[in-house]
C-alpha cells in the first residue's frame, strides 16, 4: 500500500529577521567607527550647517589689528589680555568645570600659528576645543 503525504513542505524563507541582523551590523559599525579618534589634540570641529552637543563656558577671541599686531580676548571682554596671561585666564576659568572646554573665535585674516598656540595651551591643560565658525 502506497501512502500520499498531504502536506507539502513549504521552502520559503523570511528574510525579515536578515533585515534585523544587517541593521544591527550597520548600527554596531557606525557606533564604533565614531569612537576611533585619529587625532591627538582633541578639536570638535563643528560644521558650518550642524551644532556642536558640547557647550563651552569659555570663549577667546584673536583680533587681527594688521601686520603682527594681534588681541586676546577672554568671554569677549572688551579688553584684551596678553597672549603670556592668556594660559592663566583659562586655567582659573575652566578650574571648576567637569568636562573643560572652550571656544575659539578667530578673524578670517588670523595665521594659523596664532590659532594653534591656543590649541597647545589646551593640549598642555587637557582641555578640549570648538573652533567656531560661521554658518554658510
Amino acid at each position: 500500500m502506497a501512502f500520499k503525504r498531504s502536506t507539502k513542505v513549504n521552502s520559503e524563507m523570511s528574510m525579515s529577521s536578515m533585515t534585523d541582523l544587517v541593521f544591527l551590523l550597520l548600527i554596531f559599525f557606525l557606533v564604533t567607527s565614531t569612537l576611533v579618534n585619529p587625532n591627538a589634540l582633541k578639536l570638535l570641529l563643528p560644521k558650518s550647517t550642524g551644532q556642536v552637543t558640547a557647550k563651552p563656558t569659555v570663549s577667546v577671541s584673536i583680533k587681527d589689528w594688521g601686520g603682527e599686531t594681534f588681541t586676546y580676548h577672554l568671554n569677549g571682554d572688551e579688553t584684551p589680555t596678553q597672549f603670556s596671561d592668556l594660559e592663566d585666564g583659562l586655567v582659573g576659568l575652566l578650574q571648576s568645570e567637569e568636562d573643560p572646554t572652550f571656544s575659539i573665535y578667530s578673524d578670517e585674516s588670523v595665521p594659523i600659528k596664532e590659532v594653534v598656540a591656543i590649541m597647545n595651551i589646551a593640549k598642555r591643560n587637557h582641555y578640549k576645543v570648538i573652533l567656531a565658525t560661521q554658518p554658510e
